[in-house]
């Protein structure tokens, strides 16, 4: 794999070099090398790092020059780590949004040093998707042989002792969900096709599960209670603050709109105004107690941080400048309403009504380019 540093450009400076999200592993290259090199704590067997330099990579360390990246709760992080430490998997749990691929992703990043072995749940996800598929052509021309062989994310993670992402594990049918009980029980993968010891592979040390699943996506394909057992549960919780939540807006907003080709920052009332429309579609009230209508769409930190890039792009290309109120309203619809009309008519009532009450040039001048509303 050719080196990539953090925005994106190899080193030789061509387009090809170039990522749209590289990942944690190469985003914060400099901080893991930082790390590993002056980690003299214990470490768990395959681990990179010791736990507690994979809590310090991820909730971050001032005065060791690590920035925080997960923003939840330092002892939810500590309990992931210590899960994966065990012979049981991690499931984190939450309302999308919440980041739960993101504190995958930098675990994965810390403890293994690659993110990239990840299964993609889903309806059309199989079990070669998760252990291992065939070259057809080989297979044909001279059999089942380890060069036929196409290892998939667990096998890999087995063999070579390393942790495998499972996302959206609860969207894949329950027959492939539980094609995972032997391998997180028992700890080896069975190659029937092959013979002797290529038939069996046992995972080494290092290797694990860390899986997500969407509240919302309860009872479409709940998991067994068996395969439950072979996890370990911790539930991501959205942002409580608003000051929190608005510096993680700001911050990844900023950054998604560097690598857009975007010079300015995002202004800080538009994202205020931003954030605190979000967080009152999603709970159903407003600062000052009063109810609001409730979205049913996704009204998640990471959909606001999409709607601020996409103001911030707006701004800049059509007009030279940050995005504004206006830019705002004409982004919010496709976001807070995406196909339902119900959701479109509350979020039209919040912009007259809950809008028109607050004092502040911001909300003037949403509530006046209430217009723009699509539909």
């Amino acid at each position: 794999m050719t080196a990539v540093d953090p925005a994106g450009a190899g080193p030789d400076g061509s387009a090809r070099g170039r990522l749209q999200r590289p990942p944690a592993e190469i985003r914060y290259a400099e901080e893991l090398a930082a790390l590993r090199a002056s980690d003299t704590d214990p470490r768990p067997p395959g681990w990179q790092l010791s736990l507690r330099a994979a809590r310090r990579f991820v909730v971050g360390d001032e005065e060791r020059g690590v920035s925080r990246k997960f923003v939840g709760d330092t002892a939810l992080v500590e309990r992931a780590l210590v899960a994966l430490a065990t012979n049981r998997g991690l499931m984190l749990v939450g309302e999308p949004g919440t980041a739960k691929s993101l504190l995958s992703e930098l675990i994965a990043a810390a403890v293994a040093g690659d993110s990239t072995l990840v299964v993609q749940g889903g309806a059309a996800t199989t079990e070669d998707h998760i252990k291992y598929s065939w070259n057809y052509a080989l297979l044909v021309s001279e059999g089942p042989s380890e060069r036929a062989l196409v290892p998939a994310p667990m096998l890999k993670g087995m063999a070579e002792g390393r942790l495998v992402r499972f996302e959206e594990i609860t969207r894949c049918p329950l027959e492939v969900q539980d094609s995972l009980l032997s391998l997180l029980s028992e700890r080896v993968l069975a190659v029937p096709e092959l013979d002797g010891p290529a038939g069996m592979v046992f995972a080494r040390q290092g290797f694990n599960v860390i899986a997500t699943a969407n509240t919302r996506d309860r009872g479409v394909n709940e998991m067994s209670a068996a395969l439950k057992r072979r996890f370990t549960f911790e539930t991501v919780f959205p942002i409580p603050d608003l000051d929190t939540e608005l510096a993680l807006v700001e911050a990844e907003s900023t950054a998604l709109l560097r690598r857009s080709g975007v010079p300015v920052a995002p202004d800080r009332d538009v994202l205020t105004v931003l954030v605190t429309v979000f967080r009152e579609l999603r709970s159903g009230t407003t600062g000052d107690g009063a109810s609001a209508d409730r979205l049913s769409s996704v009204m998640s930190t990471a959909e606001a941080v999409s709607v601020a890039h996409a103001v911030g792009v707006r701004g800049w290309f059509l007009r030279g400048g940050p995005g504004d109120a206006a830019d705002l309203v004409t982004c919010l619809a496709g976001t807070a309403a995406k196909d339902s009309p119900e959701d479109l008519a509350r979020l039209r009532r919040y912009l007259e009504q809950r809008a028109a009450s607050r004092g502040g040039a911001p909300w003037k001048a949403l509530h006046a380019a209430r217009h723009l509303l699509a539909g």
